[in-house]
């Protein structure tokens, strides 16, 4: 005999299932994948909706236009970007054919917001015809002479130039090069994009290297923080350090410097005492350390967005790799954002803050409608430490490997890196620093693609940058 109870029970259940299945997709849709259409940037009424308000100006530090927007039509509008390639990456662009990028897309709801609404109340207070609608604007943390200061010192190089203000986070300047022209997207598009130096990439926040010797500032917060006693070690540097018939660290140039202190290590920039420090560190401290400085995690940022820089995982028997990385080389690679951060922790006490490229948002009419404030992002080391390593940096510039960063009457921290890439070009050339010793105002990280030794073209860049900086 059939059981009809239960088998309208088995039908509830079945309905019951597909119902919870059915609400389930309906909310997922609506709340995941509907804002994810309604924002893309391909989304055409949503350009209708950018085209309904005249979009918003985006304005340097002191007020400087970046960009300016020009009605066509009622359905048209055109945007200038004032300075061409000198702000392409630290702003973006917004085009209906190849989307919107950087800033422009961060901000984009902000840009395209008016409060005049087609509504009855604004009818009649407008006496039936509404003024022309026009974005909120937005002033940014940048600043135009040092933006071009950097620009032109990096000439036709390649490579990134990141300034910021290391007591706030404020980015003050973010140059990549080689730059392109926002003005002209559709004209040199096909060139821009197949172009094998990849000019639309932002090195800045998304070119991944090695950052050699700047590294050094890490494991030297790693090793005062793990290590009892290694302000009071000597140690004898012979220039080379042998693994294996197959695995060597030498110094550049393969350079002898004899004995050394921790701090004569750091200055002179010694890869066997770094390195040697490094495996007595052990992978899992120094990794730790890396990680304290927002290595192998996201980056709290507004405004932009920075790829991850990567510290590796080694076994205990590699150390070869682990001596190697103690010198940021290996399978260490950092953006020029990420070692901009770690001078900046170092110069403010140890404390990171959160690095942000918008001041305020403005309402048409210049009235401001938010500030965005300085965050702490995290306590990284002592103050002592960071104490300690600011005064190592301080020598580096003074009678180290970075001389070339002096600026006469500002008292310059810094430290070098030579950064070894693909095998037969020449390295890359970095330097980070910050300046002045007794009160940082301007934080600088400069890397020049192939540019030779550290204690070069970068060193020089960073010095022009940051008398720039503080000439203001």
């Amino acid at each position: 005999m059939i059981d009809i109870t239960k088998n309208i029970k088995t039908v509830l259940i079945i309905f019951l299932v597909l119902f919870i299945g059915l609400i389930s997709y309906v909310t997922y849709f609506e709340m995941v994948v509907g804002p994810q259409i309604v924002n893309n940037v391909s989304n055409k009424r949503l350009w209708v909706q950018r085209n309904e308000v005249l979009r918003g100006t985006i304005y340097d530090r002191d007020m400087t236009a970046l960009t300016k927007s020009k009605r066509i039509d009622q359905d048209t509008q055109t945007r200038e970007y004032t300075n061409g390639p000198l702000f392409a990456h630290a702003i973006g662009y917004v085009d209906v054919k190849y989307g919107i990028t950087g800033l422009e897309r961060k901000y984009d709801s902000e840009l395209i917001y008016s409060s005049i609404k087609d509504n009855i109340m604004n009818f009649i207070k407008y006496k039936g015809k509404l003024p022309q609608k026009v974005g909120n604007s937005i002033q940014t943390t940048l600043d135009y002479n040092i933006q071009k200061k950097a620009y032109d010192l990096l000439g036709s190089n390649k490579g990134s130039v990141v300034v910021l203000n290391p007591k706030t986070g404020e980015i003050l300047a973010m140059v990549s090069k080689p730059s392109f022209d926002p003005n002209s997207l559709d004209e040199n598009w096909k060139d821009i994009n197949s172009n094998a130096a990849m000019p639309l990439i932002n090195r800045a926040t998304a070119g991944l290297y090695p950052p050699g010797s700047t590294f050094k500032v890490v494991t030297a917060a790693s090793a005062l923080e793990n290590i009892s006693g290694i302000m009071d070690r000597t140690f004898e540097d012979k220039g080379k350090i042998v693994f294996n018939d197959n695995e060597s660290l030498s110094n550049y140039n393969g350079e002898v410097l004899g004995t050394l202190n921790f701090k004569g290590a750091f200055v002179h920039s010694s890869n066997v005492f770094f390195g040697t420090l490094g495996m007595e560190l052990g992978n899992s401290k120094l990794k730790k350390t890396a990680e304290a400085f927002n290595f192998n995690a996201d980056t709290p940022a507004d405004g932009v967005t920075i790829e991850n820089s990567q510290f590796p995982s080694y076994n205990i028997f590699e150390k070869g790799n682990i001596a190697q990385s103690a010198i940021g080389q290996s399978s260490v690679l950092a953006t020029p954002m990420e070692m901009a951060l770690v001078a900046s922790t170092i110069a403010n006490d140890g404390v990171m803050m959160k690095p942000y490229i918008v001041g305020k948002v403005l309402s048409s009419s210049g009235e401001a409608l938010k500030t965005i404030e300085p965050v702490k992002i995290r306590q990284v080391t002592s103050s002592d430490t960071a104490a300690t390593i600011k005064d190592f940096m301080r020598a580096v510039v003074t009678d180290g490997t970075g001389t070339n960063a002096a600026i006469p009457g500002i008292e310059v921290c810094g430290k070098t890196g030579t950064a070894d890439n693909q095998e037969g070009s020449e390295p890359h050339s970095w330097f980070i620093g910050f300046a002045p010793y007794d009160d940082p105002q301007v934080v600088v990280a400069v890397i020049v693609e192939n540019g030779g030794q550290g204690g070069g073209i970068a060193a020089k860049i960073a010095a022009q940058v940051m008398k720039t900086a503080l000439s203001k």
